[in-house]
């Protein structure tokens, strides 16, 4: 029972290999995938050829030095040389083509899974996952609408993926596949060498004379189906463990990157001890994984290696006694000894390579249920539908828009609303109602959400917390459009206008941005790239909530005025009353009369649509 168990593991183990590998070789590289492997494939065959020729070379070396025969010992050094230098030619190209293969197919793999990764929002999709159910063991496939069912957990840091495991695994497929393959064509062809060679061990029992023909294959046989077994009982506990430590490393260096993007929040809160806790478990965490680690490795690598080093004995021991009885020369004592070695260490090959094997699997079931994720997360969900004619509307419109929290918590269900031209509206509703989910819902990138949007094609975005890719600052005002798309000129006056003049000569000055500025200049920079761009429409989500009050009214001024020229409107979220006149209507989140959501489905809040009056 247990053996069916494991068989079907690993035909699942495979089936993971060959879900993840055949793409590539099917890809557009295809030609030049599978012609780099035939070639690696020709070149192991061709070392597994010329150790038979050095194998046949030691017998007649060998027995040139027992007969004393100068001229054939000489002759046989000559014919070494361009032997060994043939093989040297072969293992260097091997070497060469080798890598190429793992390089080409590491960069398509990785170019794949990266833009699957960024297709459709689904990183978005899969970070939000992290919090729509609680922690489970291990990772889990993601449910149909792209995220996890309840009690599942979603792949943890993707960029360990993409970046240490993607490596990984094509580097360990290739090494291993290859390995094999070798082990294989070794085998095949020594064990008919080493089959003559060793003749028939005769033994009496009970009466009757018995001979075992091929005795020197069968003793190879038995000797690595022992070292084979006792290999996989001790190393197994390894396979776990790699995954464990990959986990925990991840997610040891996510957290020192977390400290490196909030430092100055975590110096102004003197939150260094409390950092330094948190790294800490953390840290004892990878060294507490890594410390079974290499105790389990200990013990593997010490039975192989007392399991190699007795190799080197064991087929002298058998043939000695042929050789002092004068059955066999030196020559072919050597020749058995090579061979018994070739397929001894052909039929190792599992004993040899198990920390390999075990890693290779670590890495393959960690990209495998990534891989997973992704095929569910680039799948839309059953979420907000767009209308159809959306570039050709004058308005924002949504008809029957439900929202719900991660949890499956009903937020706002069955919204109707509208923002016309020139009719700048305003979100408002408590702290945490869900004024900022809102805009999500009608941008379309919230998964829990369903209804119908219209959304003009002109349409700007200024999230709470705007990213600024590091580099240049032209490239960061012109994000995500490249920045050879402006003019320095249209760059320059954008900064202005959003009250950035210091920065208006620094356009080529590279730095990472959202650590040099601070929460006013980013807020700022985030407006300057909406002038730069002029779009018709803009949501605005506390797009000035660092400002001052001068400084707010001015921008909105701006704001205002591009998105009536170009025929568009703002839809602003802002708690600060001093945004209120910019406006001429208002979306209210309002809680209804049973917000702790005693009926079953009951909404937490509704939206109320009204004129505001205005401001004097």
């Amino acid at each position: 029972m247990r053996l069916a168990a494991r068989l079907a593991q690993f035909q699942r183990f495979m089936r993971q290999v060959a879900h993840l590998s055949l793409p590539y070789f099917r890809s557009d590289e295809r030609w030049k995938a599978r012609g780099l492997l035939l070639a690696i494939v020709l070149l192991n065959l061709g070392s597994v050829y010329m150790l038979v020729l050095l194998n046949e070379w030691n017998r007649v070396f060998y027995d040139a030095l027992q007969n004393k025969d100068a001229a054939v010992f000489w002759a046989q050094l000559g014919r070494f040389t361009y032997l060994a230098m043939i093989f040297v030619a072969i293992a260097i190209y091997r070497f060469y083509l080798t890598q190429l293969l793992q390089l080409r197919w590491r960069a398509w793999m990785t170019r794949h899974l990266m833009g699957r990764w960024l297709q459709g929002h689904a990183f978005y999709r899969m970070e939000l996952g992290r919090y729509a159910a609680p922690s489970a063991p291990g990772d889990a496939a993601i449910s149909p609408n792209g995220l996890p069912a309840p009690g599942q957990r979603v792949p943890d840091n993707p960029d360990q993926r993409l970046q240490e495991d993607v490596n990984l695994f094509t580097t360990q497929t290739i090494d291993l596949s290859m390995g094999f393959l070798n082990a294989v064509v070794t085998l095949v062809s020594f064990v008919g060498i080493l089959w003559s060679l060793s003749g028939g061990f005769s033994f009496a029992l009970g009466g009757h004379q018995f001979t075992i023909p091929g005795f020197m294959v069968w003793m190879a046989v038995l000797y690595c189906v022992v070292g084979s077994v006792l290999t996989h009982y001790i190393g197994r506990p390894l396979i776990g463990l790699n995954f464990e430590q990959q986990r925990r490393e991840a997610d040891y260096r996510h957290h020192l990157m977390r400290v490196r993007e909030y430092s100055e929040a975590i110096a102004l809160d003197k939150g260094e001890q409390a950092e330094y806790r948190s790294l800490d478990l953390r840290f004892s965490a990878v060294l507490a994984n890594y410390l079974k680690l290499i105790r389990k490795q200990k013990q593997l690598v010490g039975f192989t290696n007392v399991f190699g080093q007795a190799a080197v004995v064991f087929p002298m021991l058998l043939a000695a006694p042929r050789f002092f009885s004068g059955a066999i020369q030196l020559g072919e004592l050597m020749q058995i000894s090579s061979a018994f070695d070739r397929v001894q260490g052909a039929l190792s090959w599992f004993v040899d390579r198990y920390d390999s094997l075990a890693s290779w699997r670590a890495s393959t079931e960690r990209l495998t249920s990534f891989e997973a994720a992704l095929s569910k997360s680039n799948v839309p969900p059953a979420q907000v539908q767009p209308a159809p004619a959306a570039t050709n509307i004058a308005a924002i419109q949504a008809d029957d828009l439900s929202l719900q929290l991660p949890d499956g918590t009903p937020l706002v269900q069955h919204a109707q609303l509208h923002a016309a031209a020139g009719q700048h509206t305003l979100v408002q509703g408590p702290s945490g109602s869900g004024k900022s989910t809102l805009l999500r819902g009608l941008t379309g990138i919230w998964p829990w959400a369903t209804g119908r949007v219209a959304l003009p094609a002109s349409t700007a975005v200024i999230p709470q917390r705007p990213y600024f890719p590091d580099g240049s600052l032209r490239d960061a005002l012109a994000y995500p459009a490249p920045a050879g798309d402006y003019s320095d000129a249209a760059l320059r006056h954008a900064l202005q206008q959003a009250l950035l003049p210091e920065l208006a000569s620094r356009l080529d000055d590279r730095d990472n941005w959202t650590q040099k500025l601070s929460g006013g200049e980013l807020q700022r920079l985030a407006i300057a790239r909406v002038l730069l761009k002029q779009p018709a429409w803009v949501l605005a989500d506390e797009a000035t909530s660092a400002l001052d009050v001068a400084a707010e009214q001015l921008l909105y001024q701006r704001l205002q005025a591009m998105t009536e020229q170009a025929g568009g409107a703002l839809v602003s979220v802002a708690h600060r009353p001093t945004v209120t006149g910019f406006h001429q209507r208002v979306w209210r989140l309002v809680p209804e009369d049973d917000p702790t959501g005693a009926v079953s489905g009951a909404a937490r809040y509704r939206v109320e649509s009204e004129a505001l009056a205005p401001q004097p």
